[in-house]
């Protein structure tokens, strides 16, 4: 690269921190950044930051622009995002107040330029400011994105259009004043001359002041240790509680404290107290009683604020909401991640349907409470349809706060406290969510944002749920509508015919069996699996069956009407191939005749006699190649003889050989004799390949030639 371009780039990433850390300082934030598209404008990078600790950034420096953070907002509405608080912060971005569990209040806007979108420029500020922005806070805030805009404008006209780098830049705040040595010596042996310990920390929590007293109290000599991180060098710090209030400290602005136990056990109150350049920490002995509470109830001096595990577990319990297939599910997890964590007796989540209140999932409830609440009317006076009808959450810590609330109202629950939350997707509120307790529960502010997050990622992956049983019980309708309701009665043959579908999540398949009546003493039996699973598989399924089906009633031998049924299927060009097993049975010739096209083949039992594997030519699927010819097998087929048609599925596992399996299938089923054909249908799904997902449905179908009495 030249040194003038160089020289260009480096003046205008000068311009950009310049525009940041005057906005940041003129609007009274504490933390800014700002962020550059990338990636054909699906991804945004941050370019510069100042007010974050590394740890802390690292996580959020390219976000998706589809992303629910307030930055991608900003882009993607281009407009002001305004986050006020933390509660509004986990009821609109769930997933960001999750990761950043701490108070504050936050402003992104997109950096636009005659028209073009550039990327966002994001501010925080403490949780003490007002909620809503001053008029000075957005003059600056506009003055500030426009010069950005034609910032990245011109270095675009220039030749050198601005990207982010592999790491944001970052802005180290500027001191208010630097003391003069004898001020700063006499500060120092003050601090020194105190029974508790003083500790300066920079944003990157690296050691920057140890007064004399601190080394007594956390062990070691921490002054020699100046320039490294607080939990390096005293490494029993390196503790998630103490780290997080650390990060809350920082993030917020807010002083905090926590109880913790020094090296030799002794008992430690840390208070913490930020500003934009660093934290300083009070270290006073605790009386070994209060210390002792303390050690059971991490940070009791912050009351009500959740424990540090509930934001891992809220955490685990976002990565494996995105797994949840239907309301169950959802339940399950939730009832294993957040009732432990909040001490919560029961849960229930309703949506509304029809105008009435309708329970779909719950846990912990006794089912008469639940049969008195499902079907109310919406328009009843109750918190629950209160919260459906506004999509605002309620919080009763007693059962007189509720009283208090809604005259009248009774505990029939049996509870104690309840959270009521709306379950509030991007166009609507798509149900309710009830945690009860057992005890009156104080709901600190800390608690109730927590509990909106968590209302949020459940409200997401109840959405989809929903909209996933909808498809999947069209998809199965449709499956099953194309299916045979019952096979026809054929005097000489017993019949057994069973479907099972794959493990929910895996899809709709295209298994399908028939058999036809070609005269009194003449039949077809069918079966066969159209490739994929999805409605289209499912509904090329039907037209195959039904393509069969009227060529063999018009008197076409095996071989030809699969023939005819590949041209018609090469005529439709549905993208999608079908293996299919034809066999035609006439049972005063005492004989069958079968036809494949790429099927798995049949298995014959003769009377008296071990499994066979009847070796019938497999064709060519069907829809692959035009024309493509399938050959007919004619077997004996005497009475007493039994005719097992199956699917893959029944046979398929991975890493096992298929010839192997349809083998130890045939050995199967050779050792059922003398079963009826229902009860062997059992025998032979049994041997099926057992796992938890089950990738492929199934399909069987059992012919017996049945023997004439006396």
């Amino acid at each position: 690269m030249q040194d003038g371009v160089v020289s260009a780039a480096a003046h205008h990433a000068l311009e950009v921190d310049e525009v940041l850390a005057q906005a940041v300082r003129d609007t009274g934030a504490h933390i800014g950044a700002v962020y550059l598209l990338a990636d054909d404008g699906q991804v945004l990078l941050m370019e510069t930051e100042t007010g974050l600790p590394a740890q802390i950034v690292k996580p959020w420096t390219r976000v998706r622009v589809s992303a629910g953070v307030p930055v991608s907002g900003s882009v993607r509405e281009r407009r002001l995002i305004w986050v006020p608080d933390y509660q509004e912060l986990a009821c609109r971005f769930p997933a960001t107040a999750i990761a950043l569990p701490y108070p504050f209040a936050a402003a992104a806007t997109p950096i636009e330029s005659n028209g073009d979108v550039w990327g966002s420029l994001i501010l925080m500020w403490p949780p003490s400011h007002p909620p809503e922005l001053a008029p000075h806070e957005r003059d600056t805030i506009d003055h500030a994105t426009r010069r950005l805009g034609d910032l990245m404008r011109q270095a675009a006209r220039d030749g050198h259009p601005p990207r982010a780098g592999d790491e944001p830049r970052v802005l180290t705040p500027a001191w208010a004043g630097v003391p003069d040595v004898h001020h700063a010596l006499a500060a120092a042996g003050y601090l020194d001359r105190l029974r508790d310990g003083c500790v300066g920390l920079d944003l990157e929590g690296r050691l920057t002041f140890v007064s004399a007293r601190t080394a007594d109290l956390l062990g070691g000599d921490l002054a020699r240790k100046l320039g490294e991180p607080l939990w390096e060098a005293a490494a029993w710090l390196k503790d998630p509680l103490f780290e997080d209030r650390c990060r809350a400290a920082a993030v917020s602005q807010e002083p905090t404290s926590c109880a913790v136990r020094g090296p030799a056990g002794r008992p430690l109150h840390i208070s913490l107290h930020p500003d934009p350049s660093g934290i300083s920490l009070h270290i006073t002995e605790a009386a070994a009683d209060r210390s002792a509470r303390r050690q059971d109830a991490p940070g009791a001096d912050n009351v009500g604020l959740p424990r540090a595990d509930v934001f891992y577990n809220l955490l685990h319990l976002a990565a494996t909401l995105s797994r949840a297939l239907n309301v169950q599910e959802i339940v399950g997890m939730v009832a294993d991640h957040v009732m432990p964590v909040f001490d919560v007796g029961a849960l229930a989540i309703m949506v509304a349907e029809g105008g009435r209140l309708k329970v779909v999932g719950s846990h912990g409830y006794d089912p008469g409470v639940l049969e008195r609440i499902d079907r109310l009317p919406l328009t009843s006076v109750a918190p629950a349809q209160h919260v459906l009808r506004t999509g605002d959450p309620a919080f009763f810590s007693d059962v007189d706060e509720l009283r208090r609330m809604y005259p009248g109202a009774e505990a029939r629950d049996g509870m104690a406290a309840w959270a009521f939350l709306p379950l509030r997707t991007t166009d609507t509120v798509a149900g309710a969510c009830v945690l009860a307790f057992d005890e009156p529960y104080p709901f600190t502010d800390e608690t109730r944002a927590s509990l909106v997050a968590m209302a949020g990622l459940i409200a997401q992956a109840l959405d989809r749920a929903l909209l996933y049983d909808t498809k999947d019980r069209l998809a199965h309708t449709l499956q099953t509508s194309l299916l045979p309701r019952r096979l026809p009665e054929i005097d000489g043959l017993d019949v057994a015919a069973r479907y099972v579908p794959a493990t929910r999540g895996v899809g709709i398949g295209g298994d399908f069996y028939d058999l036809i009546r070609l005269s009194d003493t003449k039949a077809a039996a069918i079966i066969g699996d159209v490739q994929g699973h999805n409605v289209t598989a499912a509904a090329l399924m039907g037209q195959v069956r039904t393509a069969i089906h009227a060529y063999a009633a018009a008197g076409a031998s095996p071989g030809n009407v699969l023939k005819l049924t590949n041209r018609l299927l090469m005529d439709l060009d549905p993208d999608l191939f079908t293996s299919c097993l034809l066999i035609y049975f006439d049972l005063r010739l005492r004989t069958l005749w079968a036809a494949s096209a790429g099927h798995p083949p049949p298995l014959l039992r003769p009377p008296g006699q071990p499994a066979e594997v009847i070796d019938v030519p497999a064709g060519i699927l069907l829809g692959v190649q035009g024309d493509a010819e399938y050959p007919t097998v004619q077997v004996p087929f005497p009475p007493g003889a039994v005719l097992a048609l199956y699917t893959d599925g029944l046979v398929e596992t991975p890493g096992v050989d298929l010839g192997q399996a349809i083998g130890e299938l045939a050995e199967h089923f050779g050792r059922a004799a003398g079963e009826p054909v229902h009860e062997l249908s059992d025998t032979l799904l049994n041997h099926a390949p057992h796992t938890s997902q089950r990738a492929d449905d199934i399909a069987l179908l059992l012919v017996e030639h049945r023997a004439p009495p006396g």
